[in-house]
């Protein structure tokens, strides 16, 4: 396998859409000249991540570029991340390259097996694989973790210790922070700052030994604390912090910080275009400042990786924050990390949304300098472009009344005749087959398809009107039964003989409406879960507000209603067009055959907030 997707892509929604547009990529351009400059042209990969010496044994690079998705296991991915999986694998597999699938995983407080599992799991269903061919044409695995390079690391920081680079703190947090400084101010020397090499080897020695409490002390970097760049004011290397990993156990007791681990795994991984979003462009000069002084003390191999920044992916009516997600989940707003209303990607996948979808519209956005909003009903365009294209058709009622046909024994002859219906699986799919269904003397028609007392326009059932039943007769409406409190409990009309849809007669009595129904003898009940958006404003954590004050309370409705029996043994996560109500999706936890349900994924049009 190599890192190119897996699947087709999707169709571009309507060129109305803004998303339409040709996007634009920088990263594209940097990346074609430097192929065309042939960059690093003595670049070696030894088969594995290592250092300068063990990259230095090995052959010269068979991939062109090397990208890497780095998440941190603590958490679910979410819509955001579906913007740098597919840039960086999708970079990676257009210009000959690898991107490497690597675990930043440095805090071991907040990371777990769990996350672990589900990244995998949601990168392989987006349709990339990070298993590629090396030199000798045999599959590598490009599955990493920063954990692995703990050792080196370490061994690292006792280089930048030896050569002056880098000073054991023993002031508190509090003071630490005091001394920085701010964005006017320039940050004062750590009284510990002068110590000799050697003093602070021991104490670096001692904090690994487990012989300081937590939060005691921490490696610094020894660069200028005077410097307007915030970040190269001795930030820190290293801190103790006494914590079982969930893939070194209890080994350590001090664990390197990210802006620290960040560029050596790069390096170690011989990444040449090392991607990340704007809010690390104020780190690039620490990560050039640390692989720079590594490589010229022999432990980092040349050439050295170089980081590009591009904007994030933000999309409307969600919110991305790992707290925040955490906290609808903790405080069972939502129904779990995989709630279909949550913009996780375990969440998206169980609404319906597929990885076509997702990664059409994440790469119309190309990737530019500057942050982009992309408005939810972009989103619901590729998908529906996506899913119009195979989904299956089927009748549903989701919202039922029983329609009696008054004369349905004088047609046929008896109560007990079912007449045979059909229609096409996909109308233009003819590949998918046929749908069977029955009409019987008691239908479920949808409430709002009869009305006793119309507005002017109104084409469906009410008395004297005529109507035709999909791909079924035309009927007449006489009228409604009622109970004792004036609910309609049933509406009344008569079939017109010889009008069966595809008979010679279909069209001798003209209508305007036309109306979807289930056979009340063969209607599968069905639980309908009716989605929407998570919030009722497009950017709900902006500004100060609480944006648990803006979730939407119509974001899940439960319905009962009926399918048609084409539906009948559907397997979980079958998505179908319910014709006139959207797409819908056999739920892969809760749906059964003997229980069915189905989820909303979107309408046939967008019309939210009408």
């Amino acid at each position: 396998m190599s890192s190119h997707d897996k699947t087709a892509g999707v169709p571009t929604p309507d060129k109305t859409d803004a998303s339409a547009v040709k996007p634009s990529n920088f990263l594209r351009a940097i990346i074609e000249r430097d192929l065309e400059q042939g960059f690093q042209p003595a670049r070696h990969f030894a088969g594995s991540p290592g250092d300068a010496a063990h990259h230095a044994a090995g052959p010269l690079d068979p991939a062109r570029i090397r990208t890497r998705f780095p998440p941190e296991p603590n958490g679910y991915l979410h819509i955001g991340h579906a913007k740098s999986i597919c840039l960086n694998f999708g970079l990676a597999r257009d210009y000959g390259g690898i991107c490497h699938l690597r675990f930043d995983d440095t805090n071991p407080e907040k990371e777990e097996q769990e996350y672990v599992d589900a990244i995998k799991e949601m990168v392989a269903w987006l349709g990339w694989t990070w298993d590629a061919k090396d030199g000798a044409g045999r599959e590598v695995d490009h599955l990493f973790y920063a954990s692995d390079y703990f050792d080196f690391m370490y061994r690292a920081a006792e280089y930048l210790v030896s050569q002056g680079l880098a000073y054991v703190d023993e002031q508190t947090p509090e003071e630490m922070r005091a001394n920085r400084g701010d964005f006017g101010t320039p940050g004062k020397n750590s009284p510990f700052r002068d110590r000799s090499p050697e003093d602070n080897l021991t104490r670096l020695r001692e904090m690994r030994d487990g012989k300081h409490p937590d939060g005691s002390m921490v490696l610094r970097a020894k660069i200028d604390m005077a410097s307007p760049n915030i970040n190269l004011r001795d930030p820190a290397l290293y801190r103790i912090r006494r914590a079982t990993h969930h893939n070194t156990g209890d080994r350590w007791c001090i664990y390197p910080m990210y802006t620290y681990a960040h560029p050596i795994e790069d390096a170690l991984e011989c990444i040449t275009h090392s991607v990340c979003t704007l809010e690390f462009e104020d780190q690039r000069p620490f990560y050039d400042w640390l692989v720079e002084h590594l490589a010229q003390g022999g432990l980092l191999a040349r050439p050295l990786p170089h980081q590009y920044e591009f904007g994030r992916l933000n999309l409307t009516y969600v919110v991305t924050s790992k707290r925040k997600l955490r906290q609808l989940v903790e405080e069972k707003h939502v129904d779990g990390w995989d709630d279909p209303r949550m913009p996780t990607l375990v969440g998206m996948r169980r609404r319906g949304y597929t990885p076509e979808a997702i990664r059409a519209m994440v790469e119309s956005t190309g990737a530019s300098k500057t942050n982009a909003w992309i408005e939810y009903a972009v989103l619901d365009g590729y998908l529906r472009a996506d899913l119009e294209g195979k989904a299956a058709r089927a009748m549903a009622v989701l919202d039922p009344v029983k329609l009696k046909l008054e004369n349905y024994a004088e047609i046929f002859g008896s109560l007990e005749h079912r007449e045979a219906c059909s229609a096409p699986a996909h109308p233009h799919l003819p590949e998918l087959g046929t749908r069977h269904f029955s009409l019987g003397p008691e239908l479920w028609i949808e409430r709002e398809d009869f009305m006793e007392t119309p507005p002017k326009g109104y084409h469906r059932l009410f008395p004297g009107n005529k109507a035709r039943l999909k791909y079924g007769y035309v009927i007449e409406c006489t009228g409604c039964e009622k109970d004792a409190d004036s609910n309609i409990t049933a509406v009344l009309a008569r079939l017109v003989p010889d009008t069966k849809s595809g008979t010679p007669g279909a069209d001798a009595v003209k209508v305007k409406g036309v109306i979807t129904w289930v056979g009340a003898h063969e209607g599968i009940a069905t639980e309908l879960r009716l989605y929407d958006r998570l919030f009722t404003e497009a950017q709900p954590d902006a500004g100060e507000r609480n944006f648990l004050e803006l979730l939407n309370p119509q974001a899940k409705r439960v319905v009962q209603g009926y399918l048609e029996p084409s539906l009948s043994a559907v397997a979980p996560d079958t998505k179908v067009q319910f014709e006139r109500h959207g797409y819908f999706v056999a739920d892969r936890v809760d749906h059964r055959a003997d229980a069915p349900v189905f989820n909303k994924i979107t309408g046939l049009k967008d019309s939210f907030g009408k």
